[in-house]
C-alpha cells in the first residue's frame, strides 16, 4: 500500500476551518456593491451569479472567503454557493493571471489551427492547461467553444475576441500582454484586466472613456445570414448537376447488372422538359 503524505488533507481526516472574513474596509465596500446588485432582483438568491463575479473582482478568483460572503448575504448555505461556483467555468477556484488566454480547441477551431496554437503557447509560455506564468500575467486554458466559429481559429483574452489567429500571432499576443504593450481585440470592447472584467460581469458599467461605444456588435462574417434574410445581400448561387451528369457508382464484383430494358431511361439533352446545363437556385 502506498503511504499517504503526512501533510495531506486525507491523512489529517479533519474538516477545513471556517473561511476567514474580509478585512473590514474591503467587506464594507463589497457589501455596498452587493446590496446594489441584490436590489435588482425580486428574489435575493437570483443575485448569486453576479455576486460571485463581484467577489472574483476582488481577489481574482472565487475564494472560500468570497463564497462565505455570498452565502451570508443571500441566506444560502456555503454548499449551495459552492455547487454554483464549481459548475460554471468562468469562476476561478484558484489564483490566476491578469489575463486569461483561452484557446478554442473545439472541432472547427481545432482543424483550422486551434490545436497547433494551444500546443505552441504551452511550449512558448512554459505552462500547461489552466496554469499561470511565473510573472502572474497570463493564465492559459483550452476552451471548448468561443462561439465564434466563423472566425476560426479564435483566441479570447478575458472574454474579448482575437479572431483568425495563427501560432505566430498568438505568441506575439501573449508576449505583448506580458510586456504591458497595448493590445486591441479584433472586435468588441477594449481589453482590461481579469479583475476589471469580473466587475463588469457583476453588472457595473465599464467607465473607461469610449469603452461602451467601442463594444459594437457581431463581425461581418456573423451577419451574412441576417443580411440575406433582409435582402441586403445577393443570395449565393448554388449549382446542382443534372441527374444524367451525376457520377455513377461502379458495379461491385458479383453484383447483378441490369439488362437494357430494366435500366432507367436517360433523357436527351435536346428534351425540352430536361434542358441541358446545370440547374440553379430560383432566381438564377
Amino acid at each position: 500500500m502506498t503511504a499517504t503524505p503526512p501533510n495531506s488533507e486525507v491523512s489529517l481526516g479533519m474538516p477545513q476551518l471556517p473561511a476567514p472574513d474580509y478585512p473590514a474596509e474591503v467587506r464594507a465596500r463589497l457589501e455596498a456593491d452587493a446590496k446594489e446588485i441584490i436590489a435588482r432582483y425580486p428574489g435575493t438568491r437570483s443575485a448569486l451569479l453576479p455576486l460571485l463575479h463581484l467577489v472574483q473582482s476582488e481577489e481574482g478568483h472565487v475564494s472560500r472567503t468570497g463564497m462565505a460572503f455570498c452565502a451570508e448575504l443571500l441566506d444560502l448555505t456555503t454548499a449551495e454557493v459552492t455547487a454554483v461556483a464549481t459548475f460554471y467555468s468562468m469562476y476561478r477556484r484558484k489564483p490566476g493571471g491578469d489575463y486569461q488566454v483561452g484557446v478554442c480547441t473545439n472541432t472547427l477551431c481545432a482543424v483550422m489551427g486551434g490545436d497547433a496554437i494551444f500546443d505552441e503557447l504551452k511550449e512558448h509560455l512554459g505552462v500547461g492547461n489552466d496554469e499561470t506564468t511565473e510573472d502572474g500575467k497570463v493564465t492559459l486554458e483550452h476552451i471548448e467553444c468561443n462561439a465564434a466559429c466563423d472566425f476560426a481559429p479564435v483566441v479570447m483574452v478575458n472574454w474579448e475576441f482575437f479572431d483568425n489567429q495563427t501560432p505566430e500571432s498568438a505568441k506575439r499576443l501573449v508576449d505583448d500582454l506580458r510586456e504591458g504593450r497595448p493590445v486591441e481585440p479584433t472586435r468588441g470592447a477594449p481589453l482590461c484586466t481579469y479583475k476589471e472584467t469580473a466587475r463588469i460581469l457583476a453588472g457595473f458599467p465599464d467607465e473607461r472613456p469610449g469603452a461602451v461605444e467601442a463594444t459594437g456588435g457581431a463581425g461581418p462574417a456573423s451577419l451574412v445570414g441576417l443580411r440575406l434574410a433582409k435582402g441586403e445581400a445577393p443570395r449565393p448561387r448554388v449549382v446542382r448537376p443534372r441527374d444524367s451528369e451525376a457520377p455513377r457508382d461502379e458495379p461491385q464484383p458479383g453484383s447483378q447488372h441490369l439488362s437494357s430494358h430494366d435500366a432507367p431511361q436517360q433523357t436527351s439533352a435536346s428534351d425540352p422538359a430536361h434542358p441541358a446545363g446545370p440547374v440553379t437556385e430560383e432566381g438564377e
